[in-house]
Formats: C-alpha cells, sequence, structure tokens
C-alpha cells in the first residue's frame, strides 16, 4: 500500500527471497500503481486502498503510505482482517500506535513495525554481544543519523502536514538502537533548530538511564553525518560503521586490548529480513514479533512524543 521509494526498494530486495511474492499494489492512483508493477513480475495494480484491500489472494499488506496516513490505512486493513507490517515511523504518536495495536488485538491480526534494522543480521550479532555480558556494565551509548536532504525539496522530510523533519523520519533510527540496548530512558533532555515551515532541521538529546547510562543521540537533514554508533561498558566498547542501521561491519574492542572484528558480506538493502520475520509471525499464529513488540513500538513512540514536547515539534493536523 503506497508507491513510493521506500515501497520500490522494499520490492526490490524481497525479490531476492524464494518465498515471497508482491503480488499486488495499492495507491490512489491507478496510473501510479500500474508504473510500479512494471518492475515488479506479475503483480496486480489497484487504483484505490479498498480494492487492494478486497484482494482475497493477499496474505498481508505492507503499509508505506506517508506517516500521517499509516494509522488510517493499518486500521483499515486489520479491519479487513489482513496481517500489516507498517513502515516506520509506525505512527505520528503513541496514541495513533496505541489505537493501531487496539485494532490488531480486536481484530486477532498480525501487526509489525518495519524498523527493518531491527531485523538485520548485524543487530542480531549486536543483542547478542550485549547480552553476553563481555562489555561489562553498560555506561554509555553514542548513534548519530545525518543526511543532507533538507535543501533536497523532498515534501515528507519539509512539510508539516507530512509529518516532517528529521526526528519521525531519521531520528527514529538512533532512537530504536537505543532503546533496543538500555530500553526506556528514566529522563530525556532535548534541544532542536528547526526550520523556517517548523519543522527540526536537527535534533540532539541525551537519554539517562536509572542505571547511570547514559545515551548520547543526534539527528539532522541539513548535513551527512557519519552515521555510526557506539555502545560501551566498563569492560570494552563495540563500534558499529557506518551506516549503523544499515547492513555493515563492527569491531569490539575490550580494555584488555584484545579486538575482535565483524565483517559484512550482506548482499542487497536489508529490507527483506523483517518480511521474514513478518511471515514467520504470521504462519506460527503469533501476533507480534519479540524482536520488536507492540510494547517497544509504543515505548519508542512515547519517547519521540516527550522529546517533541521538550523542543516543540507540533503538527498542524494533531489536536
Amino acid at each position: 500500500m503506497g508507491t513510493g521509494g521506500i515501497a520500490r526498494a522494499f520490492a526490490t530486495d524481497i525479490a531476492l527471497l524464494g518465498d515471497h511474492v508482491v503480488a499486488a499494489v495499492g495507491s490512489r492512483s491507478l496510473e501510479k500503481a500500474e508504473s510500479f508493477i512494471k518492475s515488479v513480475p506479475g503483480a496486480k495494480a489497484y487504483g484505490s486502498y479498498d480494492a487492494l484491500l478486497n484482494d482475497s489472494h493477499i496474505d498481508a499488506i505492507y503499509v508505506a503510505t506517508p506517516h500521517p496516513s499509516h494509522k488510517e490505512n493499518v486500521i483499515a486493513t486489520l479491519n479487513a482482517g489482513k496481517p500489516v507490517l507498517c513502515e516506520k515511523p509506525f505512527a505520528v504518536n503513541a496514541a495513533e500506535a496505541k489505537e493501531m495495536v487496539a485494532a490488531a488485538k480486536a481484530n486477532n491480526v498480525a501487526l509489525m513495525e518495519a524498523m527493518w534494522a531491527r531485523f538485520l543480521p548485524h543487530y542480531a550479532k549486536i543483542r547478542e554481544i550485549v547480552a553476553s555480558g563481555v562489555l561489562g556494565q553498560l555506561t554509555t551509548i553514542h548513534a548519530d543519523h545525518g543526511q543532507r536532504l533538507a535543501d533536497q525539496n523532498i515534501a515528507r522530510l519539509v512539510e508539516p502536514s507530512l509529518a516532517g523533519g528529521a526526528l519521525l523520519d531519521l531520528g527514529i533510527y538512533p532512537i530504536s538502537f537505543a532503546h533496543m540496548i538500555l530500553g526506556v530512558p528514566q529522563s530525556i533532555t532535548s534541544t532542536a533548530v528547526f526550520t523556517d515551515k517548523g519543522v527540526d532541521a536537527q535534533s540532539s538529546m541525551i537519554f539517562d538511564y536509572s542505571n547511570g547510562a547514559q545515551a548520547v543521540l543526534n539527528t539532522t537533514m541539513i548535513v551527512q553525518t557519519p552515521c555510526t554508533a557506539v555502545i560501551a561498558g566498563l569492560n570494552g566498547y563495540l563500534e558499529v560503521n557506518r551506516t549503523f542501521y544499515n547492513p555493515t561491519s563492527m569491531r569490539l574492542t575490550l580494555f584488555d586490548g584484545t579486538i575482535t572484528d565483524y565483517p559484512s558480506d550482506y548482499k542487497g538493502h536489508g529490507l527483506r529480513e523483517q518480511a521474514v520475520e513478518f511471515a514467520r509471525v504470521v504462519k506460527s499464529g503469533a501476533k507480534e514479533s519479540p524482536i520488536l513488540t507492540w510494547a517497544d513500538t509504543i515505548a519508542i513512540m512515547e519517547i519521540m512524543d516527550t522529546v517533541r514536547s521538550q523542543i516543540g515539534l507540533k503538527y498542524p493536523f494533531e489536536n
């Protein structure tokens, strides 16, 4: 559902899987849907979302519409009885996310946030390394995500009506990363620089945790940054190379001087792992993934709500 750049990248990446097929695409414009399927052999084009939902041959829907449309599109799909993989950010705010989860529960249908990085092989290795205790007590996370996009005239990033800004589109990556490692912070300190249109061009955050750890996070759509991440503990640190949310290499450096490299030989974009996990969830009869639960998704949205409140970022369509 949706024909933007991320939908096309997703369709291209899952073509590398032998057991997944893009069977149809739905758009508000039949012309856009027909253009989309030119590169997707065998797919049907639908000129409305309802037509897509009414196709009984579709097993599940990937929602890749603009941020403010996610809630409406996801709930309509769940009400149609179809499992949903919803592009990140899952919603514009936590209240919307809770409505979407409530709809999944009411319809007894699977729902998962397409925060694709959480399902990548190197993220699984990161969780394994952290769980092993080799880093010792964790004290510090650094993560940044900056791309030079603000001057590229991309509507979904610059327009308040489309929930634009760096935070929701880019900042969710370092925020989700920190949440994966340290959970929900005890307190948050945020500051931002705004565009002329009133969305955040750059936001910086410090998360403080009850165990004394801190996460120092930055997101910007003004300039390109290294897009790296570091997890540091008393016994060593793990460096996740550029770009930390894409398939990439890592290096573990321990206090005793031991260095372990984790090279990357991944092929493709990396969007297909979420589809594999989503299919496993649906086939198993489960309704959510243990890798990124509904509670996780809501907690991350609540964190972003707090940041937005602190920096004064509110969208015109919000109450």
